[in-house]
């Protein structure tokens, strides 16, 4: 399984090919969209998200709302094309100077990517590692998604910290389904509704100095079957594919596994999770500080693994920068943008964390239909509940 993504932020379009999904899996337009509205949510967000409202196309793979085997094609329009035709064209006679940017934002990709692709109009790096590229992203995790609830797999994330305040940590017992269903309903996806209030007013002093916020999120994956990934080899570990995952995405600057860096204070009776047995439902972990994995492996408890980002570099009250064409020193340029955007980052982390875990179950029980996929899969439960 892999896909591509294309397409530029003021560009016509979003798009994304998908190879190497079964076939028979049930999908809709409706459903990848509803992943899409998750993503443009969030208190924080700028005056893009009032512009754009991000719908799919399905343009092949599917048919009569089941997958073929075949590649899927997934295309999300940009309204603000309408705006940015003559700047963004293809053609030749472009228009080249209304919208050029030589002032490059500290902590952008702004100045190393004219440098590395000898770009004089730094929009042509920017077009392109714009967040935007994000919601084909979540258009294909919606579709990995998809695959995932064949297989009971629900992955989902939450807000723990925005600007340094964290977020309480619900109470042991607590069912997976209503954290989700109670972070859905806060505007910054905190399980706590005094911490959201908190994070609220700070976000609106950002706004007001200026500034930009960061923050961490957790994404938490539940029902995953022992066994994905291997040991054997470095790429086939599963955390180090999360993490990269979940690095790719714009402004992620750390990702963590279970206790995480937290473990490194630790002595080791306080970090490993010790072992027990049930007849009938097999071995389990009475803790799960490794965070579900264990020797680059999923072993059955839930997947729980955080990523920290840091704050948007674009400032309505621009650093200090100096500009490419003259050297002068300047204040950075300013571009449309978020706030905070940490929430939304939660929704992209699930795509891409969801993508993986497909992945790596279609590596592991392999099929070309989704039946044969889920017969390999109960089966392979009722082997770890009996071994």
């Amino acid at each position: 399984m892999r896909f591509l993504t294309a397409g530029e932020s003021h560009g016509p379009m979003l798009t994304a090919i998908i190879e190497g999904f079964p076939a028979n899996l049930p999908l809709t337009a409706d459903f990848i969209n509803q992943e899409l509205a998750r993503r443009q949510m969030g208190y924080g967000r700028g005056g893009r998200m009032q512009i754009e409202q991000d719908q799919v196309e399905i343009l092949s793979g599917v048919r009569n709302g089941l997958t073929m085997g075949s590649p899927i094609t997934l295309q999300i329009k940009n309204r603000d094309w309408v705006n940015w035709a003559e700047v963004m064209s293809p053609a030749p006679g472009a228009d080249m100077t209304t919208k050029k940017i030589t002032r490059p934002r500290p902590g952008h990709a702004d100045l190393t990517g004219s440098i590395k692709y000898d770009q004089g109009d730094m929009r042509n790096i920017l077009e392109r590692s714009s967040a935007r590229e994000t919601a084909s992203r979540v258009a294909v995790g919606a579709v990995a998604k998809a695959l995932l609830k064949e297989m009971d797999i629900m992955v989902f994330g939450r807000v723990v910290a925005i600007g340094g305040i964290k977020d309480t940590n619900p109470l042991p017992g607590i069912p997976w389904e209503e954290l989700f269903s109670q972070v859905e309903n806060s505007p910054v996806r905190c399980f706590d509704e005094q911490v959201s209030e908190n994070i609220l007013r700070m976000i609106d002093q950002a706004k007001k100095e200026g500034d930009t916020l960061g923050g961490v999120f957790e994404i938490i994956i539940t029902k995953v079957p022992a066994g994905l990934g291997s040991h054997v080899h470095w790429e086939r570990k599963i955390d180090g594919r999360l993490a990269g995952a979940l690095m790719s995405i714009q402004g992620i600057k750390g990702v963590e596994v279970g206790l995480g860096i937290q473990s490194a204070d630790q002595p080791g009776s306080k970090v490993h999770d010790e072992i027990g047995y049930e007849e009938n439902n097999g071995f389990f972990r009475y803790s799960n500080h490794a965070g579900g994995i264990e020797g680059g492996m999923s072993n059955g408890e839930p997947i729980v693994i955080r990523a920290a980002m840091k704050p948007i570099p674009t400032l309505m009250k621009p650093l200090n920068t100096v500009d490419r064409a003259t050297k002068e020193k300047l204040t950075a340029q300013v571009e449309r943008s978020d706030v905070c955007a940490v929430p939304a980052a939660c929704v992209v982390g699930e795509a891409v964390a969801a993508w993986e875990i497909a992945r790596s179950l279609q590596e592991k029980f392999g099929g070309d239909t989704l039946e044969e996929m889920k017969e390999r899969v109960k089966k392979y439960r009722i082997y770890l509940r009996q071994v």
